[in-house]
């Protein structure tokens, strides 16, 4: 959270606060927002270093409650440590420090007990280097980033292991076949090299998750909107299907006419339909059904469905998740995390259920939209 440098009318009057309110009656910066409306915990002491607002959040994350904290000395409401036992308001000294110090940065500090929280503090002052009127405290949990650190090591784990066996296999081919090159027939070379080429595309396709994993959670994931036949791009994909060995028996398509034009990133639609094919005929069974029709109020849907056991309904809402799989025949686990990433920079939606043969069925929606040049 960014500190917020604010006064309270109360903390003006001196070192005497009551105990209640929580914070005082004015509003942040008079913004109509209340202390207690911020997510995270607000802790402000007035010159003479007494507490004068303590926000629920911090209540909750300090586990202190706001009458005790109110009024008592900032570094008794507040007693920080940081990672070496050191007391850090003997440390920083925020009322005796250096008169040009306006705050101090985000750094991780500890509460009695050992739990870790996000610490952030500006010094408030009349004038640039005159004395302290308050100290703006900003606390966090770390739990949220704790989870995201653990997210980050399991893609990281999950990649170094994706990675290990293409580019093992991709090793010992080519290391065979220069150190024994006269040995092997056409035959034999030409399966090899046929498996490194398989085992090259496979790490091209995993940095490919990467780096729209990086633009999806960045925000940065670009759509390139052209106009996009979906029914056309929906029979590529079964024909490719049907060319690596599928029956095309196994594929039914139903286009509800007419479709609306349909602008879209072509590309992307594409990595969607992929996916959710593959997965239909990887972990589906029978029929895989692809129904494209008009959505209301103007868009396209297309929804994909097999005849296989479906999802499990305690799953249903993990399914968009990292690194989440719905069996055991291989994958990262973040294709459909991508396809959610891909459908949302669109502005469409993207739901997962059960098919009326059993199966499970996706369904995305995509609206009907059209460049800004041609809008404008």
């Amino acid at each position: 959270m960014s500190v917020v440098g604010t006064s309270s009318s109360r903390g003006a009057q001196g070192p005497s606060v009551p105990a209640a309110p929580r914070c005082g009656p004015d509003d942040l910066a008079g913004l109509g927002v209340h202390p207690d409306d911020l997510p995270d915990g607000l802790v402000v002491a007035d010159e003479s270093g007494r507490v004068v607002c303590f926000n629920r959040a911090a209540e909750r994350i300090t586990a202190v409650p706001a009458p005790r904290a109110l009024g008592a000395p900032l570094e008794r409401a507040l007693p920080l440590e940081d990672l070496e036992g050191r007391r850090w308001w003997q440390l920083t000294d925020p009322y005796g420090g250096l008169a040009t110090r306006v705050g101090q940065p985000e750094r991780n500090l500890l509460l009695p007990g050992g739990r870790e929280v996000l610490v952030t503090a500006r010094y408030v002052r009349s004038r640039p280097t005159g004395p302290v009127r308050r100290v703006v405290v900003s606390v966090r949990d770390t739990e949220a980033r704790r989870r995201t650190e653990r997210s980050h090591a399991e893609l990281i784990a999950t990649v170094a292991h994706e990675l290990r066996s293409p580019l093992t296999s991709v090793k010992g081919f080519t290391a065979t076949l220069l150190a024994k090159w006269e040995r092997f027939t056409d035959e034999q070379k030409r399966l090899m090299l046929e498996t490194v080429d398989a085992d090259a595309n496979r790490v091209t396709r995993l940095i490919a998750e990467l780096l729209d994993i990086s633009r999806i959670d960045s925000g940065r994931l670009e759509v390139r909107r052209q106009p996009v036949d979906i029914a056309a791009a929906v029979s590529r994909h079964i024909q490719a299907h049907v060319a690596s060995g599928q029956a095309a028996d196994r594929f039914l398509l139903r286009v509800t006419q007419p479709l609306p034009d349909l602008w879209a990133d072509p590309d992307k639609v594409d990595q969607i339909l992929s996916n959710l094919l593959e997965n239909a005929v990887r972990h589906g069974e029978g029929t895989v059904t692809i129904d494209i029709e008009r959505a209301e109020p103007l868009g396209t849907s297309v929804t994909v469905s097999d005849e296989g056991p479906g999802i499990p309904e305690e799953s249903m809402n993990r399914v968009f998740t990292r690194f989440w799989r719905g069996s055991k025949r291989g994958g990262t686990g973040l294709g459909l995390y991508i396809v959610k990433g891909i459908v949302e920079a669109h502005g469409g939606t993207i739901t997962v259920g059960r098919a009326p043969g059993g199966g499970a069925e996706f369904r995305f929606t995509l609206p009907v939209a059209t460049p800004a040049y041609l809008t404008s």
